[in-house]
C-alpha cells in the first residue's frame, strides 16, 4: 500500500537546508583564509571566534527565514535593478574581507608581528555586541534591508524610521564598521586594523552613494533625512 506521508521536505525545510549549506561554505572559506596563512590549527581564540560567529550567523539566517522569508530571499537573491557602482563596491568589500582574515592569520597566527594587550582584545570582544546587534535590529525593523543598493518597487519599498533607524539612517553599516574593528582587535592583529580601516572607508563611500540614491529615488526619504540627520555617526555624519 502506498503511504500518504510525503518524503519530500517542506519548502521551509528546503530553505533551511540551503541556508545551512551556504553559511557552512562561507565559514569554511573564512576558516581557510585564517588558518592556512597561520600555518597551524592550534589557535584557540580563532576557533572560538569562528564557531560562535558561525552559530550566530546561522541562527540569524534561520530566524529571518522564519519571520520574514521575503527579506531572506531579497538578501540572498536581490532584484535586477541593483546599482552598477554597488556591484563594484561589494566586490571590493569581499576582497578586503578575505584580505582581513589572511592578514590576521599571518600576523597573529604565524609571525606574531603585533602585541595587542588583552585589555584591548577585550574591547574587541565587546565590539561584537553592536557588530551583531545592530544588523539584527535593522533586519527586524526594515523589511527592505537588501544586500544590494536598489529601489525595491517590486516589493513596495517604503521609508523605515523605527528601531535603530530612529537614530541613524544606516545602522546596518554601523554594525559592519564595529565588526571591521573588533575582529582584528579580538584576535590580536594591529596589521589587521589597517585592512579593517580600509573596509570602513568603503562603508563610508557606499553609505554616501546609497543615501544619495535614496534621496533621489525613494519617496519620503528626503523628509526622513530632516528628521534623522546623521547617516552613520550621531552628531558627526
Amino acid at each position: 500500500m502506498p503511504t500518504t506521508n510525503s518524503t519530500q521536505p517542506k519548502p521551509f525545510s528546503r530553505l533551511v537546508i540551503v541556508q545551512i549549506s551556504q553559511t557552512t561554505l562561507l565559514f569554511l572559506i573564512l576558516a581557510a583564509a585564517l588558518f592556512i596563512p597561520a600555518g597551524r590549527l592550534a589557535w584557540l581564540e580563532a576557533w572560538i571566534y569562528l564557531v560562535v560567529h558561525y552559530l550566530l550567523a546561522l541562527m540569524t539566517a534561520i530566524w529571518m527565514l522564519r519571520t520574514n522569508p521575503e527579506l531572506a530571499q531579497e538578501r540572498t537573491q536581490p532584484g535586477k535593478n541593483v546599482k552598477h557602482w554597488d556591484q563594484t563596491i561589494v566586490a571590493i568589500n569581499l576582497t578586503l574581507t578575505l584580505a582581513l582574515y589572511i592578514v590576521i592569520g599571518l600576523d597573529a597566527g604565524r609571525f606574531g608581528w603585533s602585541a595587542v594587550p588583552w585589555s584591548v582584545r577585550l574591547l574587541g570582544l565587546l565590539g561584537f555586541i553592536p557588530a551583531f546587534g545592530l544588523p539584527v535590529g535593522a533586519a527586524r525593523a526594515n523589511a527592505f534591508l537588501s544586500s544590494r543598493v536598489r529601489i525595491q518597487e517590486d516589493r513596495g519599498h517604503q521609508v523605515v524610521d523605527s528601531g535603530p533607524y530612529r537614530y541613524v539612517r544606516h545602522p546596518m553599516y554601523v554594525g559592519m564598521m564595529f565588526f571591521d574593528i573588533s575582529l582584528p582587535l579580538l584576535l590580536g592583529s594591529w596589521w589587521g586594523m589597517v585592512v579593517g580601516g580600509a573596509m570602513i572607508v568603503i562603508v563610508f563611500v557606499r553609505t554616501a552613494l546609497e543615501d544619495r540614491t535614496l534621496q533621489a529615488e525613494l519617496p519620503g526619504y528626503v523628509e526622513y533625512t530632516r528628521k534623522v540627520k546623521y547617516r552613520l555617526i550621531p552628531g558627526i555624519w
